[in-house]
């Protein structure tokens, strides 16, 4: 698999992007982007849960239900959220627009905003860049996509993995931003996908939750809620390969993909978390069920106080008991273990007394933190990263 600044000239076939400074930001940098396919796409989409939604994220949810699209058009610098009837005629005339300069039906056509919320939403500024950004698409450009859609994120975030199905090389790429913002149910999160390889809806639906469930779902960076987090992908076809279904054998090697492409652009969200200087991942073992063990390992991952204590290289065990305790869980203590990069600091609910050896481990950019409860044989893991002075400098100038 590939990632990151490693993809130069990724292709999916029957795809095309486009990334373009349109005017949005004031920084001038790219901030219009928009995924195209040449044919109708098998489509489905998970949203935000916050009861507050952008006017974008509310159109989707009304239409994803087709389970068609053939166009997102997607801005970063203004998130159409708080935007009242304004925002959602925006974000209709957005998506017509596009729809007309591409030629195909506007319920193919998909919108997508991140940004500062309450803002009014400049409709003109992205009909006007339409033609512009339509004109540069290319089967080549999937790195331009990736970058317009950034916010405070210091790179762009692209997966890339190619599979045998059915006897041909699948591909299915993944683009996304975060930063900051990033609490379960997916974070401030962008994420978009897309296959050459045919697949029912069904099938679709049910590969992505199972991937949104164990990456996105399992993300922290600072515990805020965003009002647009989206997760969509688009499926079409053009590989030729037989129809997968839920039965297929092909099914579970296109999840096994699909997991590993949604996790790898989780863990570059957490590892770009906003002011972040180490990527943190909790593994939880042991536990009675997935779903004690996905609850403890987010427990950890969302304690400000573990974050503040591995940016401040301290190997404070204790606080990480403590999140352990407060998960709701039903828990032993004297069958924990803890270890920070294997460096055993709790044995049976007790310090071992090497904090010494644990704090020159956290020198390391990357902290594995592993808790065996001794309850049972299920796991989980949870991505965060750690909490730095970096990060409230960073949101207390982002409005300006």
């Amino acid at each position: 698999m590939k990632r990151g600044p490693k993809i130069r000239n990724t292709t999916i076939p029957g795809f095309k992007f486009a990334g373009i400074p349109a005017g949005i930001k004031k920084s001038g940098n790219r901030d219009l982007a928009l995924i195209y396919s040449e044919c109708p796409a098998v489509t489905v989409g998970l949203f935000t849960t916050n009861r507050i939604k952008a006017a974008p994220v509310k159109l989707a949810i009304k239409n994803i239900s087709s389970g068609k699209a053939q166009a997102i058009i997607i801005n970063s610098g203004n998130a159409n959220a708080c935007t009242g009837e304004k925002g959602m005629k925006a974000a209709r005339e957005i998506m017509t627009s596009t729809a007309h300069e591409l030629g195909i039906s506007p319920g193919l056509v998909y919108s997508s905003s991140t940004g500062i919320i309450g803002r009014p939403f400049p409709v003109e500024t992205i009909k006007k860049a339409l033609p512009d950004l339509i004109k540069k698409l290319s089967p080549l450009s999937l790195k331009h996509t990736a970058s317009s859609i950034m916010t405070t994120d210091t790179f762009a975030k692209i997966s890339f993995k190619q599979i045998e199905i059915g006897g041909r090389k699948g591909t299915i790429a993944g683009i996304a931003k975060g930063a900051g913002m990033i609490c379960p149910n997916m974070a401030t999160m962008l994420c978009f996908i897309v296959t050459d390889i045919a697949i029912n809806p069904q099938a679709l639906d049910a590969a992505l939750r199972e991937a949104a469930s164990r990456s996105f779902n399992m993300l922290s960076v600072d515990n805020d809620m965003s009002t647009n987090d989206t997760v969509m992908i688009m499926a079409n076809g053009r590989l030729n390969n037989p129809l997968i279904t839920k039965r297929s054998p092909d099914y579970s090697i296109f999840k096994s993909a699909l997991n590993e492409i949604s996790y790898d652009l989780a863990r570059m969200i957490a590892e770009d978390g906003e002011g972040a200087t180490k990527l943190i991942e909790v593994i939880v073992k042991g536990a009675r069920s997935k779903s004690d063990a996905g609850k403890i390992a987010l427990s950890v991952a969302n304690s400000m106080l573990v974050k503040t204590a591995v940016y401040g290289r301290d190997p404070n065990w204790g606080r990480i008991m403590a999140a352990i305790g407060y998960s709701g869980i039903a828990v032993n203590e004297n069958k924990i273990d803890i270890s920070l990069n294997k460096v055993k600091l709790v044995s049976n609910g007790m310090g071992t007394g090497k904090e010494k050896t644990a704090r020159n481990a956290l020198l390391t950019k990357n902290i594995i933190i592993t808790i065996e409860l001794g309850n049972g044989k299920e796991s989980a893991r949870a991505l965060t990263c750690d909490l730095t002075e970096g990060y409230i400098k960073i949101n207390a100038h982002y409005s300006t």
